[in-house]
């Protein structure tokens, strides 16, 4: 497996800049920051935000009521 970190996705940032990011973040309600880590964890694994996966429900059963 290829586990090395692209160094080119980092960019090096001032304090100024540092401290904007901090209160644009600071900003957005949770909800808002959930959504945006969301969407980023759909990009890193290769996935489009705007169309995911649908789930493989093939693996779901309902539950059976068992008698003894």
């Amino acid at each position: 497996m290829d586990d090395k970190l692209d160094r080119s996705a980092f960019s090096h940032m001032s304090f100024e800049e540092a401290d904007r990011s901090v209160k644009y973040w600071r900003s957005k309600t949770s909800t808002e920051r959930l959504v945006a880590a969301y969407r980023l964890s759909l990009r890193v694994h290769g996935y489009d935000p705007d169309d995911p996966p649908a789930m493989d429900k093939c693996y779901f059963v309902k539950n059976q009521k068992v008698i003894n």
